[in-house]
């Protein structure tokens, strides 16, 4: 079995995060692996240890995939410290500021030319991104590339004949299990499970493990064309959206801090002036 998992470099939520020219800055020392990605990649492990035979575990690999600046591969070290086996970073300049139906188009070309190896059986990633919070790549993916999709999972299974997948999808009010043949497009929450602790020696393998730096001309001759995408929705020229403006965050109001001698009495009243004067009771 091989299964791409699909991995985004994202501004590290607690630093401070900026635009210029329309588009997010992106600095080596500011980016992490989207968090949701490391419960992608460990649904694909899960995955690879519920095949019956050994020989097939053995032979099987996760591959991470990830289009991002320099940088990111620092995101694909933490997939190897978990335990995928090889990691490729996309990267050109024609890709800078690329849409989702770009992202799409480039990584499903990315995915044909990993098949030409041996037939990929699975994608799997995340359910969102916690920059963008688009949560489309996976859906747009699927039909790029005419697979099922399995989209927003809290559990995924592998059938007993390895030959598909079920998935568990949680909303408000049901709970619903899918199932697709391989191969097949994969989105988990958070939910799906609790990612494994990199362990010493994956650690320091790590380490040396090459990253593949693939550019667009590595992947053009397997664009092809659809109607999510094509190659020449690639970059800022090819982006069906823009960002027009950006401004400063203003700054947050005062505080008003209200002390009491300990019995809530001047604190309740202060609740009670503050929710009226606001036309909230």
């Amino acid at each position: 079995m091989r299964i791409v998992v699909l991995l985004k470099y994202v501004p590290d939520l607690t630093s401070e995060r900026r635009f210029a020219d329309g588009r997010a800055v992106r600095e080596a020392a500011e980016g992490v692996l989207n968090e949701i990605d490391e419960n992608a990649v460990e649904a694909a492990l899960q995955l690879i240890e519920a095949l019956p035979d050994e020989a097939d575990r053995q032979a099987s690999e996760v591959i991470a995939v990830t289009m991002a600046p320099e940088g990111g591969d620092l995101a694909v070290k933490k997939a190897f410290q978990l335990g995928a086996g090889r990691g490729i970073r996309l990267a050109d300049e024609a890709l800078v500021g690329s849409d989702y139906f770009g992202t799409t188009a480039a990584l499903a070309a990315t995915i044909r030319r990993l098949g030409e190896d041996a037939p990929i059986d699975a994608v799997i990633a995340g359910m969102t991104a916690l920059d963008g919070l688009g949560s489309v790549v996976p859906a747009l993916l699927a039909e790029e590339l005419g697979w099922p999709q399995l989209t927003h999972a809290t559990a995924v299974e592998l059938s007993a004949d390895a030959l598909a997948l079920t998935i568990t999808r949680e909303t408000d009010d049901v709970v619903a299990r899918l199932s697709a043949p391989l191969p097949a497009v994969v989105s988990v929450s958070d939910a799906a499970n609790t990612p494994r602790l990199a362990n010493f020696k994956l650690i320091m393998a790590a380490r040396k493990q090459p990253v593949e730096q693939w550019t667009v001309a590595d992947i053009e001759p397997f664009f092809e064309e659809s109607a999510v995408a094509g190659a020449d929705c690639l970059g800022v020229a090819g982006a069906r959206a823009s960002i027009v403006e950006t401004a400063q965050r203003p700054p947050r109001p005062d505080v008003n801090v209200v002390k009491d001698a300990g019995d809530g009495q001047v604190a309740a009243a202060a609740i009670v002036d503050y929710l009226k004067g606001h036309d909230l009771v």
